[in-house]
């Protein structure tokens, strides 16, 4: 992964430094299909997409995308099935995954973009300030039901949780739950934004999130075990993939885009979401 990741970081300077204009006509459209995360797809990656269609603009080539941010299984699955040109991840690709790649020729490649703590988040009117890695799986297993057991006002805890098909829904139950089971009163929501506005508007919710949502309106951020989310000892923390078929040669604007992302131009724009660089 290290060394295309650098292969793509050193095309992308390259045709930077060299101002050229992409192979074909000027003026012509190219369109780049991603499919799959939400933590990538909702905020992230639209920002990049529109720096990258300016750069090439400027260029001589106009360039399009369709970003479908449903999961991260869901770019899983069209990277195997050839219905988008990048797929994305916000957890590791399953081993039954790899092999269902190479039952049908396609060879699973991740390119990691950025790093994202997973944030636990609840309502700025709770009085708790800080929680262990512990009291987090207590509490999303359902071992523990009300806020008075870890130090809060007494009342019914409401947890939210990404849907089954979410990245981090899995990635948070690896490393925050001990790969227990979710409590099966806890309340499954399709993004990042839904879980954040959820919290916002219950005094007694709390959620997890990636970095991009933690400033949203009335949540607030808990220390886990006295450690906040943007520092590299985030006990809960994993890097964001980009998914592709190297059997399958990319679109030279595909190729690009890839590098780009990897450039200091986009890890700014990665650091303005509240990701982490990755360098």
């Amino acid at each position: 992964m290290k060394s295309l990741t650098l292969i793509l970081r050193k095309n992308w300077h390259a045709f930077v430094a060299a101002g050229l204009l992409l192979t074909g006509s000027v003026g012509a459209a190219e369109k780049i299909v991603l499919k799959g995360s939400d933590t990538l797809g909702a905020k992230w990656v639209p920002q990049l997409a529109e720096e990258f269609k300016g750069v090439m603009k400027a260029k001589g080539m106009d360039v399009t995308f369709e970003i479908a941010a449903e999961g991260s299984s869901t770019g899983v699955a069209a990277v195997i099935d050839g219905t988008a040109d990048i797929g994305m991840s916000s957890r590791d690709v399953k081993d039954k995954e790899y092999s269902k790649a190479e039952s049908k020729g396609v060879k699973m490649t991740k390119i990691a973009g950025a790093l994202d703590g997973i944030a636990i988040i609840v309502n700025e009117r709770n009085p708790i300030t800080e929680i262990t890695l512990e009291q987090v799986e207590q509490i999303f297993t359902g071992d523990i039901s009300n806020w008075s057991s870890v130090g809060g006002k007494r009342g019914d805890i409401s947890a939210y949780t990404r849907n089954t098909s979410s990245g981090t829904y899995k990635v948070f139950q690896s490393m925050a739950l001990n790969k227990r089971d979710y409590g099966p009163d806890s309340q499954k929501m399709a993004g990042n934004e839904q879980i954040a506005q959820e919290v916002a508007n219950n005094r007694n919710g709390i959620g997890y999130v990636g970095l991009a949502y933690i400033y949203t309106e009335g949540v607030k951020v808990l220390p886990v075990n006295g450690i906040s989310p943007d520092e590299s000892t985030y006990p809960i923390a994993r890097e964001l993939y980009f998914l592709i078929d190297k059997n399958k040669p990319l679109s030279e604007a595909a190729n690009l885009f890839l590098g780009f992302c990897l450039s200091p131009k986009a890890q700014a724009i990665t650091q303005q979401v509240h990701f982490l660089p990755l360098y």
